[in-house]
């Protein structure tokens, strides 16, 4: 039950891989997968969570399982200490803020870009206390998926946040 049961470089490498390809696959995807859970989104990460389940084996020794969760952790440990002392790779693994709304006026092509609807994008301005979208000096889509809004009359010192919601 607390031997390995699996070679100890094998367990290592099948986190790492997945680790890896989800990083990838993550930012691939649109920001609204890691912003905002709609029932699709849902859906779709506990379809992930299982074949992952599957891809990291059957074990039956808690030994096997804890070298994956501690491969798993110490990577995601790695990736945030790269993240803040090399801009690069920050740059690399994450999503730059994006511009949806300038001056009262949407950019389409970064709606497109985000897969974001008139009525999403309404839905989420409205969630920051703004009801006119010419009352927006400036709307950019975060890192994280969140939306933070500038409106004119805030002075520029203004964001609200979608409390988790996002674009994208």
């Amino acid at each position: 039950m607390f031997q390995l049961e699996t070679p100890l470089l094998e367990l290592i490498a099948r986190g790492a891989f997945l680790f890896i390809l989800f990083m990838v696959l993550f930012r691939l995807l649109p920001r609204r997968t890691g912003g905002e859970l709609a029932p699709m989104d849902l859906v779709f990460l506990l379809l992930i969570t299982e074949a992952a389940s599957h891809s990291l084996g059957d074990y039956s020794s808690v030994a096997d399982g804890t070298v994956q969760i501690v491969t798993m952790l110490a990577l995601n440990y790695l990736t945030n200490q790269l993240s803040f002392h090399f801009r690069w790779f920050e740059q690399l693994i994450e999503h730059r803020p994006l511009q949806i709304i300038r001056d009262g006026q949407t950019i389409p092509r970064a709606l497109r870009k985000e897969l974001l609807t008139p009525e999403e994008l309404m839905g989420h301005l409205r969630l920051n206390g703004v009801d006119d979208i010419s009352q927006v000096r400036s709307a950019h889509v975060e890192s994280d998926g969140r939306l933070s809004v500038v409106t004119t009359d805030s002075g520029g010192g203004g964001e609200g946040d979608a409390s988790g919601s996002a674009a994208a």
